[in-house]
């Protein structure tokens, strides 16, 4: 057996080599002792980071779960608003003036599952259209073109049913559905009874196409009391304070405010509780599930003075003619009919006002309340004011005869009577039945213009009245030294004073005024407050500087003969009304114009003498320039139809056969 000598050779070495080898392997193996540090740091590490993961979704689930569940609230609910019925308005006996009619409307709901499924079709095959080249792809995208062409088709159905072309705006459109999507878009505003009729009957069950139903002003006669009753105008701005729900993105249906007359002025009072829906919505912003339903309150009524029947015979008397008319209580100051000529129909002014209606308004000046904002030279009526200012300031008694021969000259002007040749020796009575100018100028000239402006400020002609409608002018004027030195920049002269004796020159006031001056001469007091609400109490509204007249029995009773002698046979003789006594005063006034000079037509009076319980001021302005318009003529006589139907509504209880006054 033969040995290698170079393998013997080698075994110390392979021996050498494998003990380093172990060494090695044992000092790698101490080197990853049982501590592990580094591993012990990374354990430490991550449990920190679940420390802080667990803390904060304990602060999120638990901790925050409430401004979480707000915030969620916030996104996913909406509110609508819902505007009140307004009150209704009553007259004195209870009879509706102004009312709510149901306003009927042709709508779509962009919520409405069926509406929204379709949508999704058409905008789905308008794509494919496009992919297949059989249509171009629309500017505003696909949803917006396939929800207007769904649109249109349901407003083309709407349109067939009709017998009519329905127009569809796309503008209003996609303006609706970026800001009121959950509310319905209005295919037709207001359905006529017709219209109403033939959709109820033929719109298919499944249509989308919903009657939906609102609410708005109505008029049941028409024109009376129009700018006294006054009209609305849609509105997005009403009453909602104290609402659930404040901090939810809200929408409104219109509502309606106040625009003149006492729809303004009791507005506050007229108007509804607003109501409202609180809606969840799914992520498009449409309807998934009503949460909360508060529904809208009618507004109080408003129970006024006037009485219908009162204000129909006016508005009929008076026609076509331009003026006003004001019948008070005058006892109470209660305003029981009102009218101001011309007047527009109220029903054409709901629910809008459209530009033809506002430009035939316009073009007649029919919006002007010529009761309440009128101003006139009140003509001969002033002079029972002159005739009390010279009476107590002692210028004339009732006896004092004035000599009347036609004319008589202030200075190097003439100032004529309106009977040229005359009237003769007359004496205060006499005066006013026959309403000769002479008397009264000589009256005023002995009297002093200070002392006639002082008893037209006391009777309250240079100031509103007061009433409860909105807008009464503060214009009037009662002129006299001073005010003519402010205003016009020179001084006053004589035939300032006898123009103003006669209820000319710059002295001018309005119907309103006229009326309440009678009724206070009714009453033998200085002042009334007219109102339009109905007083139950049969108590005149107290108003300050209210006192008697002032004037010994005699005096006073001498203008009340003059009165009733020009209803029972001088100039306002066609006011008479068989077993009443009426004291009245006719005049003619005039009143300067771009067109030329109108005449004005003036009545005022009260009634029952004895026992007065009405008032009345008639104005009528003059058709054409320079044209006679006598007040006797053309005011008394409408006067008288007025209240021929008061007294026939409440005959007196003393109702006899006139006397004569003074015989």
């Amino acid at each position: 057996m033969v040995f290698c000598r170079g393998t013997r050779a080698a075994a110390p070495f392979r021996n050498r080599s494998r003990h380093r080898i172990e060494r090695r392997a044992v000092s790698i193996i101490e080197t990853h002792s049982a501590r592990k540090p580094r591993i012990a740091f990374f354990y430490w590490v991550v449990a920190g980071i679940m420390l802080v993961l667990t803390a904060g979704l304990f602060y999120r689930q638990l901790l925050s779960q409430e401004a979480f569940t707000e915030r969620e609230r916030l996104q996913n609910q909406r509110r609508i608003l819902i505007p009140g019925p307004r009150g209704e308005i009553f007259d004195r006996e209870g009879r509706v003036l102004v009312a709510n009619r149901p306003r009927f409307s042709a709508v779509l709901y962009f919520s409405d599952p069926g509406l929204r499924r379709e949508i999704r079709e058409t905008a789905l095959k308008l794509y494919r259209d496009v992919r297949d080249g059989k249509a171009q792809r629309p500017e505003k995208g696909y949803t917006n073109e396939a929800r207007f062409r769904v649109v249109k088709k349901y407003t083309d159905l709407v349109g067939r049913i009709l017998g009519r072309p329905v127009e569809v705006d796309r503008r209003r459109v996609e303006r609706h559905f970026a800001r009121r999507p959950i509310l319905p878009y209005h295919i037709i505003e207001e359905l006529s009874p017709t219209d109403f009729a033939l959709l109820t009957e033929q719109l298919p069950v499944t249509s989308p196409v919903q009657i939906y139903a609102s609410t708005a002003r109505f008029y049941p006669y028409g024109n009376a009391a129009a700018h006294a009753l006054g009209y609305v105008s849609s509105t997005l701005d009403f009453p909602r304070e104290s609402m659930p729900g404040d901090d939810l993105m809200t929408f409104l249906n219109k509502g309606s405010v106040g625009r003149n007359g006492l729809e303004l002025q009791f507005d506050e009072l007229l108007q509804g509780k607003t109501g409202s829906e609180i809606w969840i919505v799914d992520p498009s912003g449409f309807q998934v599930e009503l949460v909360k339903n508060d529904p809208p309150v009618q507004g109080h009524p408003l129970y006024t003075s006037l009485d219908i029947d009162l204000q129909m015979i006016g508005e009929q008397a008076f026609g076509d003619r331009e003026g006003a008319l004001v019948l008070l209580d005058a006892r109470t100051g209660e305003v029981l009919a009102i009218v101001s000529r011309p007047d527009y129909d109220l029903n054409d002014l709901t629910p809008i006002i459209t530009r033809d209606t506002f430009a035939d308004i316009e073009d007649r000046g029919a919006w002007e309340n010529r009761a309440t904002r009128g101003l006139y030279p009140p003509g001969s009526p002033f002079k029972l004011i002159t005739a009390m200012a010279a009476l107590r300031a002692g210028a004339i008694t009732p006896e004092t005869e004035i000599e009347c021969r036609g004319a008589i000259y202030v200075g190097r002007k003439r100032f004529v009577c309106h009977r040229r040749s005359g009237h003769g020796k007359m004496r205060l009575a006499d005066a006013i039945r026959v309403s000769c100018n002479v008397y009264f100028y000589e009256a005023a000239l002995a009297t002093g213009v200070e002392r006639i402006a002082e008893e037209a400020r006391r009777f309250g002609l240079n100031e509103p009245t007061g009433i409860e409608l909105p807008h009464e002018i503060t214009k009037m004027i009662v002129p006299d030294p001073q005010w003519k030195r402010a205003t016009e920049g020179y001084g006053w002269v004589k035939g300032d004073t006898a123009n103003m004796a006669i209820g000319q020159g710059y002295l001018v006031v309005t119907p309103l005024q006229m009326a309440a001056f009678t009724a206070s001469l009714a009453r033998n007091e200085t002042r009334t407050r007219p109102t339009i609400l109905r007083r139950d109490n049969g108590m005149p509204v107290a108003v300050a500087n209210n006192r008697s007249i002032g004037l010994p029995p005699r005096d006073r009773q001498a203008i009340i003969d003059g009165m009733e002698q020009a209803v029972q046979y001088g100039t306002a003789k066609y006011a008479a009304i068989p077993g009443i006594r009426l004291a009245g005063k006719t005049g003619t006034a005039q009143k300067r114009t771009p067109l030329g000079t109108l005449e004005l037509a003036w009545f005022v009076g009260f009634g029952p003498i004895e026992d007065p319980q009405v008032a009345i001021a008639v104005v009528v302005v003059g058709e054409q320039p320079d044209e006679a318009n006598a007040g006797g003529a053309v005011a008394a006589p409408i006067a008288r139809k007025v209240l021929d139907v008061y007294f026939q509504k409440h005959p007196p209880h003393s109702a006899h056969k006139p006397k004569v006054a003074g015989f």
